[in-house]
This record gives structure tokens, C-alpha cells and sequence, in this order.
């Protein structure tokens, strides 16, 4: 189905430009991205946004489920848009496959065929029974480097198991640790397992592509987001190791540092403060509270770890006479490592983040000017990331086809006819 003499597979090498090279780091990256709803999109929109062509691969009518998931924007004419979707998919080229259909399975043999790397989140076993397996594919490209990313991997008692997010949390024991002290586990604000399990599929790809320009040759990556998450806990299973100790719920505060933690302020703003040995003279300076302060006891973290009760109602009080603006002003004067607990608004209107350009813009074909949060990384010597938009749906299935396998528009249409592109 491809155009013969094609080649097998991109040559991109991850190393650092020539003198007056110019473009982004992952230019020349193919991936074919068969992943839906938020840890993978996640992971490929990053690589997307610096430089590798992503190839979105959708179930036609429908697409990736996230495209029908709230919030939704609504554009002029009263077309909705789901921000979830546009979250996590910019930057991407989007084709409508039916993998149910032989046909389509040999459209998606022909990209992988091309291309560098293969992402799928798809239940263990399912493209197995689909002959599109790591071993199938690679026994068409050698240089494939493709990762399965699911929720408690590829082997193990747990392995056919489905999971969510909210599960991989309770289970790792990340929700065990979050909430208030005495009180019951809360999830973080945010799904971090999902989040957390893309940047692991993201470095999965990206030292898969090292060892293959070392060796010539791809390999299969098993990536478990339950295994991101228990891998996560580093500090918390440092002290399990260490002490024998179960980390009780704290809430903002720190269970090895004090004070490290969240305090109401007389307007009942909040401000965070993190200290160490060489910060707790200035802060009870700028604070007010020489008797902390003149305490030897006090001096050393770890003396403050045992007096927690009582540095942590002296800085409560403290903070209760101060609005947030005078408290902040106060220890940042100090050079008191402190921030102000800022709402989502706030964040998205705050001076630096403004500065650092971490909202943009990107012009939508149903909402018009829309804005985003862009990749996080600024280079020198390569181009900073990218910010375009979502694809529409099937958008550019006929581009892909022409241009990565070389179909003319008969042979397109005879896909079409087949109800292989939906």
C-alpha cells in the first residue's frame, strides 16, 4: 500500500546541533499515535510541540472519547469544542482508522512501517489479537521504538485489570498521604497519575530513540502507570525504609521540615512557607518572634521537627495579624522562601507567569482565538517548542495518506469505499 522504496523508519540522532543549525529538537521524529484520553495524548503533545510529527490515529465518527469529554467551549455560531481534548492534543495531525477493519490494520502496518515511534494505551492483549503486537510490527521496521503504556502493565497478577487515574492514586498509595492531618485521604486537584505517567512515556520515548541510534535497532517499553506512581513515592518510602515509618496525613505541612506548610492570613488569603536552618533566623525577625527565635532547641530542623506543635502555632498566630500582602512582603523582604497560594485565575494573570509566556494563543477553525498553556521549555540552539492548534477530527487523513505512503486520490477513495477511513 505504500510507495516502494520507502524508507523504513526515520534516522533522527539525539545530539546536540551544528553551529547555525536552526528548528526545533524533535524535528525529523515520527510518531504514530494510536493513545486516546490523557496520559499518552499528554506525552506525544509534548514531543509534538517540540518538533516530532505526530500522527494522531481516531476511531472515525467518533474520534478520541476526550473530543465529547466537558469542559466545553463554545465558539460563535454555538459549535462546542471540548477544552479537555484541546488540553492535551495540540500540535498534532489527525487520520480516522478503523482498526476493526483488516483494511485499516494495513494502513496502520504501512505508517509504522515509516515511522519512528509507536504509542499505544490500548487494554494488554487487544492489538495482539489485532496483529498489531510489537513483534508484528517490528518485523516490518527493525528502528520502531514502541511503547504500550497501560495501567498496571504487560505482566503481573494486575496486568488485564482497568484503572483510572483516581485508582492508580488510591492504590499507589498517593492518596494515603494527601488530606487533612487526622482526616480522610483526598485525590489531588489534578489527575497527577495520568500527568505524571505521561512525562514517563515521554522520557520512555525519548531514551528508546538514544539507545537505538547507539545500537540501530528499536524495542517494545512497558510502561505501568501504577508502577509510575509507586515509583513516585521516593521520599515517602524513604522514610518507610529508613524509619519504619507509615507518613501520616499533614496536609501543606512537611512530614521532615518545619515549618514547611500553608498559613491563614488575616484577610483569610493563605501564604506557603518552606524553611531551612539558614532561613529560621530571618523568619522570626520578619515575623515578629524573638522567644522562637531565642530558643536553642529551634535552631536545627530537626529540633523543630520535635517542637512542630509549638513553631507552628507561633507562625499561625503570627500570619493571623498579617494580611497575605504584608506577610509575603515581610518574608520575601527577608529572603524567606514563601509564595502566595494563588487561585487559577490569579496564576494565569500573575506578573512572571505572564512574563515567561506561559499562556498562549492559537487561532481555532469553530472558536476563533483560543488560549492554552504552552511547553514549559525555553532552548538555545534549537527553536522553542511549538504551540498549534488541535486537529479536527480526520483533518488530515488524506495528507498523511498521500504524503507518508505515497496513495493517489483512487487509492484513497477505494479506502473510503471500503469503510476503512470511517
Amino acid at each position: 500500500m505504500g510507495a516502494a522504496g520507502a524508507p523504513v523508519g526515520g534516522g533522527i540522532a539525539l545530539s546536540g546541533p551544528s553551529p547555525g543549525d536552526a528548528g526545533r529538537p524533535l524535528e525529523g521524529l515520527v510518531i504514530l499515535d494510536l493513545s486516546r484520553v490523557l496520559a499518552c495524548p499528554f506525552a506525544t503533545m509534548i514531543l509534538a510541540e517540540m518538533g516530532a510529527e505526530v500522527i494522531k490515529v481516531e476511531q472515525p465518527g467518533t474520534g478520541d472519547e476526550t473530543r465529547g469529554f466537558e469542559p466545553f467551549a463554545r465558539g460563535p455560531e454555538g459549535d462546542e469544542v471540548s477544552g479537555y481534548f484541546m488540553a492535551v492534543n495540540r500540535s498534532k495531525r489527525s487520520i480516522t482508522v478503523d482498526l476493526r477493519s483488516e483494511t485499516g490494520r494495513g494502513v496502520i502496518r504501512d505508517l509504522a512501517a515509516r515511522a519512528d515511534v509507536l504509542v499505544e494505551n490500548f487494554p494488554t492483549g487487544t492489538l495482539r489479537r489485532r496483529g498489531l503486537a510489537y513483534e508484528d510490527l517490528s518485523a516490518l521496521n527493525e528502528r520502531l521504538v514502541y511503547v504500550s503504556c497501560t495501567g498496571f502493565g504487560q505482566t503481573g497478577p494486575y496486568a488485564r485489570r482497568k484503572g483510572y487515574d483516581t485508582v492508580f492514586q488510591a492504590m499507589s498509595g498517593l492518596m494515603s498521604l494527601t488530606g487533612e492531618r487526622g482526616g480522610g485521604p483526598v485525590k489531588p486537584g489534578l489527575p497527577v497519575a495520568d500527568l505524571s505517567s505521561g512525562l514517563w512515556v515521554a522520557i520512555a520515548i525519548l531514551s528508546a530513540l538514544q539507545g537505538r541510534a547507539r545500537t540501530g535497532r528499536g524495542g517494545h517499553v512497558d510502561v505501568s502507570m501504577f508502577d509510575a506512581q509507586v515509583a513516585q513515592l521516593t521520599i515517602a518510602a524513604a522514610r518507610l525504609f529508613a524509619l519504619g515509618e507509615v507518613p501520616p496525613r499533614l496536609g501543606t505541612e512537611h512530614p521532615g521540615r518545619v515549618p514547611s506548610a500553608s498559613f491563614r492570613c488575616r484577610d483569610d488569603k493563605w501564604l506557603h512557607v518552606t524553611v531551612s536552618d539558614q532561613h529560621w533566623d530571618p523568619l522570626c525577625r520578619a515575623l515578629d518572634l524573638p522567644a522562637l527565635a531565642a530558643d536553642p532547641d529551634l535552631s536545627t530542623n530537626a529540633g523543630r521537627v520535635a517542637g512542630r506543635e509549638r513553631v507552628m502555632e507561633g507562625i499561625a498566630a503570627a500570619m493571623g495579624r498579617l494580611t497575605r500582602a504584608e506577610a509575603f512582603a515581610a518574608l520575601d523582604g527577608a529572603n524567606v522562601p514563601a509564595g502566595p497560594l494563588l487561585s487559577l485565575d490569579e496564576v494565569v494573570e500573575d506578573e512572571h507567569v505572564r512574563a515567561r509566556g506561559l499562556v498562549e494563543r492559537f487561532d481555532h477553525p469553530t472558536l476563533g482565538p483560543f488560549p492554552g498553556l504552552r511547553t514549559p521549555l525555553r532552548f538555545a540552539g534549537w527553536d522553542d517548542p511549538g504551540f498549534a492548534r488541535p486537529p479536527l477530527l480526520g483533518e488530515h487523513t488524506e495528507e498523511v495518506l498521500r504524503d507518508r505512503l505515497g496513495m493517489d486520490a483512487a487509492g484513497i477513495a477505494a479506502l473510503r469505499e471500503s469503510g476503512a477511513l470511517g
